[in-house]
This record gives structure tokens, C-alpha cells and sequence, in this order.
């Protein structure tokens, strides 16, 4: 006589179910990804810069379209820029970031037009000429010729103040970069003309950019940096004649 076949699997005789078992795990209980208020903090800001990130990469695109007023664009901008470095100026987040490239890398990000950004470290409305300066009709009224003149007057304290720095041996990123940082916004509210030596500024500032903070220009660097911004003051006060 054929054996009917069995519907189900045959349990081996020595297996006996323990109906005692509890799961260890609660599914309804919140997982957490860190133990500490420390990592709990670190992982916070990693999270601000992959925003502030993914935030400049969209505001670029946005300008690029006129979607974004130029006023709106450079005060967004800063502030991102501001709060990127500012996040990074910790060790210990700057040790775990490790840096843009490997950020990206590790997280798969695709933002070029950010990317090109944080390594200028500055607007493009303030990289342009023309994008700050508004343009001054040929009367003006006294009123007028009073603000103009005040804003070459802060224009030229801050080229001065500047090439002191160089000259006292202030050769930091840290010391250097906000100063140069000063020239080139009061330049731009005085004049919208690419005057001689201004893409000098522009590519000190990058450069500057990309330091660490704490380090600093050799003195080969620190002259060819004073020649430069000397020639770009006078580049300067050759647009005002």
C-alpha cells in the first residue's frame, strides 16, 4: 500500500517548540543611533552641514534662473557660508566631516554648483563686479555725493587696514580673510567697473579660503599679497578720477 503523502513538513521526533520564548525586541520602540549627548550633537551638525549643503547647491541653481532676487541670493548665501565655516571651526566635527570631497563621497551627494561655491568661500554677486555697486547717473544730487563719499572713504580705510595687517605680520587665514573680505564688499558698493587688479582680491580670497584656519602664508606669499592688493587700490582710485 502507497503512504499517503503528509500536507506538511515532518517535525524531527527530538525538536519540541518552547512556547515560553519573548521577543527581545520591541517593535514599536523608537531606535537610537547614538548612546551620548556627544554623538548625539556630532551627528546634529553633520546633519546642518549636508543641509547647508544641499542648500547652496539649490540656491545657486535658483539665481542662476532668476528665481531668487540678487539681495535675497547674497544674504542667503553668507549666512550659509557663515554657518558652514562656523560648524567646521570644531575639531571634532571638522575631524569626522574630514572634508567636502569625502562629505559627498560618503553620502552620495551630486552638488557641483556648491561645491564651487564653498571653495570660493564668497557670493558670486560679490566675485562679479557689477553685481553690488548700484549704477550713479551722471548728476547727482548732494545728497547723493555725500553717500558716495562716505562709502569711498570706508573703501579706502579698509584697503589700508588690510595692507597693516600684512605689513604687522598678520599672515593667518583667520586674520586675513575677514579683512579681505571687508575690501572687496566696500569696493563693490562704490563702483560696477572691473578696474585693474580687482580679480587679484577675488583670488586671494580663494586662496585664503582654502587654508586651514590657523595657517599661514609664508613670507614669499605674504609679499607677492601686499603687491597685489597695492595694485588693486590703485586700480581703485583710478575708477574714482
Amino acid at each position: 500500500m502507497i503512504p499517503r503523502p503528509q500536507s506538511y513538513a515532518p517535525t524531527p521526533h527530538s525538536y519540541v517548540p518552547n512556547t515560553s520564548l519573548n521577543a527581545t525586541i520591541n517593535l514599536d520602540e523608537e531606535v537610537k543611533l547614538t548612546s551620548t549627548r556627544a554623538e548625539r550633537d556630532l551627528q546634529e551638525s553633520l546633519a546642518e552641514l549636508f543641509s547647508i549643503i544641499v542648500t547652496l547647491d539649490e540656491l545657486e541653481k535658483a539665481f542662476l534662473k532668476d528665481a531668487v532676487p540678487e539681495s535675497e541670493y547674497t544674504e542667503i548665501c553668507e549666512r550659509s557660508l557663515r554657518q558652514y565655516k562656523a560648524l567646521l571651526a570644531d575639531e571634532t566635527i571638522a575631524k569626522e566631516f574630514q572634508g567636502l570631497e569625502e562629505f559627498k563621497a560618503r553620502w552620495e551627494l551630486e552638488v557641483p554648483r556648491a561645491t564651487e561655491r564653498l571653495r570660493v568661500g564668497m557670493p558670486s554677486t560679490t566675485v562679479t563686479a557689477g553685481s553690488s555697486a548700484p549704477s550713479q547717473p551722471q548728476q547727482q544730487s548732494s545728497s547723493s555725493n555725500n553717500t558716495s563719499g562716505v562709502l569711498i572713504l570706508e573703501a579706502t580705510q579698509e584697503f589700508i587696514t588690510f595692507l597693516d595687517a600684512v605689513k604687522l605680520g598678520l599672515l593667518s587665514k583667520d586674520q586675513l580673510h575677514p579683512l579681505l573680505s571687508d575690501v572687496i564688499q566696500s569696493v563693490n558698493k562704490v563702483t560696477d567697473k572691473d578696474f585693474d587688479n580687482r580679480g587679484k582680491i577675488v583670488q586671494w580670497l580663494i586662496t585664503l579660503n582654502q587654508m586651514k584656519a590657523t595657517e599661514e602664508l609664508s613670507e614669499g606669499q605674504a609679499r607677492e599679497l601686499e603687491m597685489d592688493i597695492q595694485q588693486a587700490y590703485n586700480g581703485f582710485r583710478s575708477t574714482l578720477t
